[in-house]
């Protein structure tokens, strides 16, 4: 049953006995109380605190709101100021005080070095679809930018390196991105990425740029690993190249250098022998016009004797015999300079002719003919 209900002789919420309804406690009432209590006198008008206590209570209040204002930056953050939401100033490192709910301090790191990652599979200008990774080096350098100037500048950073990502990559062929071109596509990267952020000012710079090793989907990675292999072959075989190029290149230098000094030689020794054969000359000329068939005769001795010093001389003295036209000559011509002679007697087979070689300018007597060497052996 309700506490007001007919008939109810409970007691009331508000403290009334045996159903009687005086309504609920006089306020002036409680509050005089709790004045008599800190020490004030109750009166009419509703007065809580006496002045002495609230003076105290607001000095109280006023030194912990003093205390409450002390921070500190640190060495590598900058402090971004805001009084009553509008920019006030960066505060550098160190203690420092501000007014509180009035001011606001948001303390940046400007010295550390973050990153974000951007991957995915892209398509490429051949139609060919790779799987890339980068990692975007970055650093603050204006903290108010950094905080304000967008909702959340990581996640532009990161949808802006993605953009420029698949720019690059759309505008570069497959065997580029995964061999010889993997430079230039940080740096077109990095290049894309910083013109697309210019116009959000968001306070970052970027420091690098780092292309991780590109990826052929699975399905054709046996095939694209053959053809890094062939190239990376193709680059070894022109090293090597190079290098035996290197290494012939002094000796071949070397060799011209020496085939021109002979070459200057012989110059300098057919110029003096020809001007020796003319200073020979003209002294042999007034000896001619004194004695000229003397001199002749001289002369053409001299000439003859030195051609016949160096060729090969093969004397045949055959009377009506036939045989000797089956000597080997070409043989016999093909030895060594020397004088042969052959003495075909007749009545004899070319068996029994008398075959000698000697050397040139020597004595014919006293060397045995090849019939006699032959006799000798068979004995």
């Amino acid at each position: 049953m309700a506490w007001n209900e007919p008939g109810n002789k409970g007691n009331d919420p508000w403290g009334n006995k045996g159903g009687n309804d005086k309504g609920p406690p006089d306020l002036d009432e409680v509050f005089r109380n709790l004045s008599k209590r800190f020490g004030g006198k109750g009166n009419g008008s509703g007065q809580s605190f006496s002045s002495f206590s609230l003076i105290i209570i607001l000095a109280v209040a006023l030194v912990v709101w003093g205390l409450s204002g002390f921070y500190t930056i640190k060495e590598a953050e900058r402090g971004v100021a805001l009084r009553f939401g509008q920019h006030n100033g960066e505060i550098g490192p160190g203690l420092h005080w501000k007014a509180t709910f009035i001011d606001q301090i948001y303390p940046v790191d400007i010295q550390s070095v973050r990153s974000i990652p951007a991957s995915g599979s892209m398509l490429t200008s051949d139609e060919n679809v790779v799987k890339v990774e980068l990692d975007v080096q970055y650093r603050i350098l204006d903290a108010y930018s950094y905080l304000f100037s967008a909702v959340d500048a990581n996640a532009s950073l990161r949808e802006a390196t993605d953009s420029a990502l698949r720019y690059v990559i759309g505008h570069n062929k497959m065997d580029d991105i995964l061999t010889t071109g993997r430079d230039a596509i940080r740096r077109d990267t990095w290049k894309e990425l910083e013109r697309i952020l210019e116009p959000y000012k968001l306070g970052l710079a970027i420091v690098d740029v780092n292309f991780l090793p590109a990826r052929p989907p699975e399905e054709v990675k046996d095939a694209f690993d053959d053809a890094i292999s062939a190239q990376e072959d193709e680059q070894r075989f022109i090293r090597e190249a190079e290098a035996y190029a290197r290494e012939i290149e002094p000796k071949a230098r070397g060799e011209v250098e020496r085939m021109a000094q002979q070459a200057n030689a012989y110059k300098e020794r057919e110029v003096l022998e020809a001007r020796g054969k003319v200073a020979r000359f003209e002294l042999l000329l007034p000896e001619y016009q004194a004695a000229p068939e003397v001199t002749r005769k001289r002369l053409y001795l001299d000439t003859m004797q030195q051609v016949m010093t160096d060729t090969n001389k093969v004397l045949i003295d055959a009377k009506n015999n036939g045989n000797l036209m089956y000597l080997p000559l070409d043989k016999l011509i093909q030895q060594k300079p020397a004088t042969i002679e052959l003495e075909a007697k007749p009545q004899q087979n070319v068996n029994s002719s008398s075959v000698s070689t000697t050397r040139a300018n020597e004595p014919l007597s006293g060397r045995p003919s090849r019939d006699d060497r032959t006799r000798q052996g068979r004995e």
